[in-house]
């Protein structure tokens, strides 16, 4: 979780205005992360847009029309029985086009769920693709729906807006475009290997956020752990903050946070962190001195954790690394079968951990500007997220010889990267694990081979010089 070690600009603790403005922000953030995975909120903004479209342009169109005939010759000779036939016929075909559309969309989301997991559908409903695609049908059935209804078909007051008319047209050949591009897109997004792609990408982008290169650079407070003493004397006097209901901890607004722990002079231990499961009346925080912990205090303290019914990484690199583990693992399943899917979640992974594995590992320890220590988080550490990658995809690839040989060749390539002597331990770990496993579990003897030679192919890279970047000096990847 990052915390910023300056001071915000706001008090929270003196200030009830500021403190709401603070509370309001989170709510805004916890509610536009549920409306970004919506399949409602684009098809919404865009059907409401069509219909101010429609509105406007009826209301100017008899004034526009008469300036285009007068000043550029232009002139519309379509009646109103041939104008309400057009709209009509666009009208009836973008409704139908559109449950189809949905269709096709709730096949794929169903094809997903059953084979690559259900937690991948989350990815599927913030394709902001599909939902303009299904928003540009639902806009231009409802526009012709509209422009419709101001069409008059009396002969001493007949009325046709020709230029809304010449829109619908307009809608209606560019909804063809978009429905071609659609078939494309669902064709291409099903694809194992794309979404694998999609999700490591992801990731590479969060621990670029959450673990920047050079991290700690210019701060201008300490970030040590302080002396032993002092835990002993926080365990003592320190009072729990609960949670005040189930669910998962999505997000922590770590700068408030920090801000009300300098106003109200605490210290403040973290007791979850986002992506764990908090059961209510389970802590959040441990503040000291206890003596301050107040009713209206660990309100403020809750009001600051946003939880929700499914976990999310927007401060859950976790996430992520779970779904391309759970990708491979029902690829290696006896009903699937499907060695080249579990490769490539492997791959993305090891690319993220490579990138992981060059970075500073944020301090769990948060000081104010006057060194004075005020916040102690719960941050992953490399070893971890190493053990979420492999765990499981270890385990479920001990008979599948071809996964467990890429294994060990991604662990040979992190082991260039990797600078801490407790991160090159975990993967050595794993690799002896997956080298073991492969000795006892893999029937061909030729396999078993192949796999002891990876084996000290790894034992090798460890003994290598570091690389200075993901493709050393030269410019070429070395190999072990």
């Amino acid at each position: 979780m990052g915390v910023s070690v300056e001071s915000p600009a706001f008090n929270p603790g003196g200030n009830a205005n500021e403190w709401l403005v603070v509370v309001v922000k989170i709510q805004i953030t916890k509610y536009w992360k549920r409306v970004r995975s919506s399949f409602w909120f684009v098809p919404a903004a865009m059907a409401a847009t069509a219909v101010g479209l429609a509105v406007v342009g009826v209301t100017v169109d008899e004034t526009v029309t008469q300036w285009l005939a007068a000043n550029w010759g232009w002139t519309f000779k379509m009646e109103a029985k041939g104008a309400s036939a057009v709209l009509e016929t666009i009208a009836g075909s973008m409704i139908t086009v559109a449950g189809v559309v949905f269709s096709m969309t709730l096949v794929v989301l169903s094809l997903a769920s059953f084979q690559l997991g259900p937690r991948l559908l989350t990815n599927f409903m913030r394709d902001t693709s599909t939902q303009v695609v299904l928003g540009t049908f639902i806009a231009t059935f409802l526009y012709c729906l509209f422009v419709l209804r101001t069409i008059r078909h009396a002969e001493n007051a007949a009325f046709v807006p020709h230029l809304s008319v010449t829109l619908g047209v307009v809608l209606a050949v560019a909804s063809i475009g978009v429905l071609i591009y659609f078939i494309h897109h669902v064709s291409i997004s099903i694809q194992a290997n794309v979404i694998a792609a999609r999700i490591g990408k992801e990731l590479n982008e969060k621990v670029d956020h959450l673990f920047p290169l050079h991290i700690g650079e210019g701060a201008r407070v300490p970030m040590d752990p302080p002396e032993a003493s002092f835990f002993d004397e926080f365990n003592q006097d320190a009072q729990p903050v609960a949670s005040g209901r189930d669910g998962y901890l999505q997000l922590i607004d770590g700068d408030a946070l920090l801000a009300l722990a300098i106003d109200e002079d605490l210290v403040v231990r973290l007791q979850r962190k986002p992506g764990n499961y908090i059961v209510a009346g389970c802590p959040l925080v441990l503040i000291s001195p206890g003596n301050r912990v107040t009713d209206p205090l660990a309100k403020k303290v809750q009001s600051l954790f946003i939880m929700g019914h499914q976990r999310t990484s927007d401060q859950d690199i976790e996430f992520l690394v779970n779904q391309l583990v759970e990708m491979a693992v029902r690829a290696l399943s006896p009903g699937v079968n499907d060695p080249f899917t579990a490769i490539a979640s492997v791959d993305h992974l090891g690319s993220a951990l490579c990138r992981l594995a060059a970075r500073d590992m944020p301090s769990p320890y948060r000081y104010d500007s006057q060194d004075q220590l005020r916040l102690i988080v719960r941050a992953d550490t490399y070893g971890e997220l190493v053990d979420a990658a492999f765990d499981q995809i270890r385990q479920n690839s001990r008979s599948s010889a071809v996964v467990a040989i890429r294994l060990l060749d991604t662990i040979a390539g992190i082991a260039r990267f990797v600078r801490r002597p407790e991160d090159r331990t975990t993967l050595l770990r794993h690799a002896k694990m997956i080298a073991g496993g492969a000795r006892e579990d893999l029937p061909e003897g030729g396999d078993r081979r192949v796999a002891e030679a990876r084996w000290r192919a790894v034992i090798e890279s460890f003994d290598a010089p570091l690389n200075t970047g993901p493709c050393g000096d030269d410019g070429r990847t070395r190999r072990p």
